[in-house]
Parts: structure tokens; C-alpha cells; sequence
């Protein structure tokens, strides 16, 4: 069972409002708008500062998030079959600069590309200056600049979501922004995302550093660069897209194609384990563990958009000026604001009604040499605990029993029996399991070693 979601309590959104307007003051922003997800609902959202309408429905620049709504069209398509993520992108898009790059290093930032197209400022110029289409973007990007060879680290590329734009628009035979809308935001519900601001917007600023005047910022239209930064949205939308990061949708793709998008690709020595990149996605620490989403900054607007998928919170925040709000410290902060305000609730317990069979013999002690571990069920799946912590776990997979976490994630744990039908040992590749310690009728190294 799961309560069902209900508004922040009025101690909370005190909480939440001050730190939003710390915030907002500390970094000299105009304005500041966000929400708080819980269980996929929008929990509470507010505005802080020159907010020009409904801080849940004025429209903000969300910049880079734009670059996940591009790997999820690029999902589809490998979902679909009609691309592979070791697809080179030459496959569609022919012999241009960087096309030698996989799919799977494009969306990774591992590709080794540089971090911007050359020509103009491309995220303050309009399509009337450059990028006004790829076969542009193209032919002044040859693929000679590369920053690093491919799968030397994590480099951060916005060429590359140029690159998969002109992807999924080929593959799909229709421009990349109208597969957004046809193919992620209709479904979704996400009427108030758009390609340029429509209704109630910000205006995007820069804010001088000594006499802290404004200089407005230009809305452009990026052109082939679009899939890269270009669409705007609202708390509303993006807090119905954070319900779709936590469970996915028939319509668009699902939680298990996500959580294959969220597993870490690529990182640098500089990050520590403090970061990494998925398949067109962001992993922070952070919340219960790993906060995953995007930040997202283009002139004049920061955005931030992530979730706790264990806690099944999410945030959103945008502001207009092209500086002064950390995206990744107010989803943190307000994340934990939330959870110090009112802790998660866990789901209830619940009796296990029947042992799968693959199970059945597996469960109680075993021993690693002379190293005892706990095999128990927790819910659908068989864990393992040493000393009390989970170490492994294991699915059953049509009757094998493999692991999903620890060491042997995707490994076989066999059942090794003796001739009367009794387990004699597990054998989870080489590492064998006994009874008893050391036991004497099993082989090295559950026996004991010969001299």
C-alpha cells in the first residue's frame, strides 16, 4: 500500500519557501520558480522575486534538460530496433565530422568531442547567424577538433546532441522538434513546453556584476543546435516529466528502458564518485543515494530538473539570469529540505505468500570458507547478508537465479546437488557456498584446502 500524495504541511512550505528565497537573494536573480515532487505528484511549487505570472505555469528557458528529451527520442529508436546504441553515427547520418562516434558515446559525453560547435556563440545566436541547419552545422565541424579520444573520459559535448538531433529526425523522416511534441510531450500531457516561449515567460537576463542593473538576453531560435538547449517549459511540466523519469510511460518509454539509460557511462578523476553520465541523463549524489535528472543553463535562464527514485521525490527550479542559481545545490537543498521536514515514508512490510521455486532451497546460512551469509527473500527477490548488510541479490530468471546487484551482478548462483537430490554446494562463479564451514564434501574452497 501507498498513501496517497497530499501538499507539503504549512511548516514545510515555510521551509522550502526560505530556503527558494535565500536563494533567489544570495544569488541575485530576478526571479526563482520550483516545485517539489512526491510519489509523482506536484507536492508544492512557489516564485520568489519578479515572477511575471502563476510561478507553476510562467514559462522559463530550461536549456540543457532539453538534451534528455533528445535521448529519449533516441531510445525509442533503439528500442524500436532501428538503431543500436554501437551504431556508429555515420549509419544515418553519412561521412561527416564526428559521425565515427557510437550512438552509445554520443549520448555518454564520452565521444571525446569538443564541448561547442565553432562559429558564433551558438546559444546566443540566431539560426539567421549559424546552425540554420545541420548540413550548416556540418560543414564547419569536420571532426578535426576533437578535446580527446573516444573513451578517454567524460567531456561534455553539446555538438553531440546536434548530432543526435539530426538522428532521430532522419530516422524518423520529420523535423526533431516535432517528435518531441508528437512523440514525448502529447503523451505526456506537457501542453506548456514549447520550442520558443508562448504566454506568460520570463525574460531572460544578465545581471552586471558591480552596479547589478540587467541587460536582457536574446531569445534565439538554435536551429540544428536545438536539440541541444532550446525548449522551454514550466514547474507544471516539468514536474509531470519527473513522474515520467520515475515511472516511465507506455506511450514514450519505459521504467526499464530508463533505468538501463541511468546507468553510469561515463565520469572524470575530477568528479570523484560524486558524478557521472548515463544515456543522456545526470547522476548526482545526493537524497538516498543517486539524484538523476539534468541541469540545464543558456543566457539569461539555470534550470534544474532530478529525482530520488528510492524516495520517489523530484525537483524542479529555473531562473532568469544566466547566473547566480547552482542548479545542482537547490535540488539538493530543497530535496533535503523536504525529507528533513517529512521523512519518507517506507512501504509496509508484507508477508511472502509463496517461495518461488528456484528459491526454495536456497534459503538460510551458507557459508564462504568460514564466512557465514544469510539467504533470504525481500519481496520477489533472494538477498544475501553479511554480517547484516545486503551484499547480493538475485532475480529469478525463468528458473536461474542471477544477480541484479553486488559482485556477481548478471552471474549465475548455481545449485550443485548431490546424486539423492540434497544441494551439495552453490556455486556462484567459483565462489562456492556450503552448509557448515569448510565443508569437507565439497570442492576447494569449500573444503578445506589440500597441503
Amino acid at each position: 500500500m501507498r498513501l496517497p500524495p497530499e501538499p507539503v504541511a504549512p511548516v514545510t512550505r515555510r521551509r522550502l519557501l526560505a530556503a527558494l528565497a535565500e536563494i533567489q537573494s544570495e544569488g541575485r536573480v530576478p526571479s526563482v520558480v520550483a516545485g517539489v515532487v512526491r510519489d509523482g505528484e506536484l507536492a508544492w511549487s512557489a516564485g520568489y522575486g519578479d515572477v511575471p505570472g502563476d510561478p507553476a505555469d510562467t514559462q522559463y528557458k530550461i536549456g540543457s534538460i532539453t538534451k534528455t528529451l533528445t535521448a529519449v527520442l533516441v531510445l525509442q529508436l533503439v528500442g524500436e530496433g532501428r538503431l543500436s546504441l554501437d551504431d556508429q553515427a555515420s549509419s544515418v547520418l553519412g561521412e561527416v565530422g564526428y559521425a565515427d562516434r557510437t550512438i552509445r558515446n554520443l549520448l555518454a559525453h564520452n565521444a571525446g568531442l569538443q564541448a561547442e560547435p565553432n562559429g558564433p556563440w551558438w546559444e546566443r545566436s540566431d539560426v539567421a547567424d549559424a546552425n540554420a541547419d545541420f548540413a550548416a552545422l556540418a560543414a564547419v565541424n569536420d571532426g578535426s577538433e576533437a578535446a580527446h579520444p573516444v573513451l578517454r573520459t567524460f567531456h561534455y559535448s553539446n555538438l553531440a546532441y546536434g548530432l543526435l538531433g539530426e538522428v532521430v529526425a532522419r530516422l524518423r523522416g520529420e523535423p526533431w522538434w516535432t517528435c518531441v511534441e508528437e512523440r514525448i510531450l502529447g503523451p505526456l500531457g506537457m501542453t506548456r513546453t514549447s520550442y520558443q516561449a508562448e504566454g506568460v515567460h520570463a525574460q531572460g537576463y544578465s545581471v552586471h556584476p558591480y552596479a547589478r542593473t540587467l541587460v536582457e538576453e536574446p531569445h534565439p531560435d538554435t536551429g540544428a543546435m536545438a536539440p541541444a538547449g532550446q525548449l522551454w517549459s514550466t514547474v507544471t511540466d516539468l514536474a509531470t516529466y519527473t513522474r515520467f523519469l520515475l515511472d516511465g510511460h507506455p506511450a514514450v518509454l519505459s521504467k526499464a528502458a530508463l533505468e538501463e539509460a541511468y546507468i553510469p557511462q561515463s565520469g572524470e578523476l575530477a568528479s570523484g564518485v560524486g558524478y557521472a553520465h548515463g544515456l543522456g541523463f545526470q547522476l548526482y549524489a545526493g537524497g538516498s543515494g543517486t539524484l538523476v535528472g539534468h541541469t540545464g543553463s543558456m543566457p539569461g535562464f539555470v534550470a534544474t530538473c532530478f529525482v530520488d527514485r528510492k524516495r520517489r521525490t523530484g525537483v524542479v527550479a529555473m531562473s532568469n539570469a544566466t547566473s547566480g542559481m547552482k542548479a545542482v545545490v537547490i535540488a539538493t537543498r530543497l530535496l533535503d529540505v523536504l525529507e528533513a521536514s517529512e521523512p519518507t515514508v517506507v512501504a509496509p512490510w508484507t508477508p511472502v505468500t509463496s517461495v518461488p521455486a528456484a528459491f526454495a532451497d536456497l534459503l538460510g546460512v551458507w557459508h564462504w570458507g568460514m564466512t557465514p551469509y544469510v539467504f533470504e527473500l525481500d519481496g520477489e527477490a533472494l538477498v544475501a547478508r553479511k554480517n547484516g548488510v545486503v551484499v547480493y541479490r538475485f532475480a529469478d530468471v525463468d528458473g536461474r537465479v542471477v544477480g541484479t546487484s553486488g559482485h556477481h551482478h548478471g552471474e549465475e548462483l548455481r545449485v550443485v546437488r548431490n546424486q539423492d537430490g540434497s544441494v551439495n554446494h552453490l556455486d556462484l562463479r567459483t565462489f562456492i557456498f556450503t552448509r557448515s564451514p569448510y565443508d569437507p564434501e565439497a570442492p576447494i574452497p569449500g573444503g578445506q584446502p589440500r597441503p
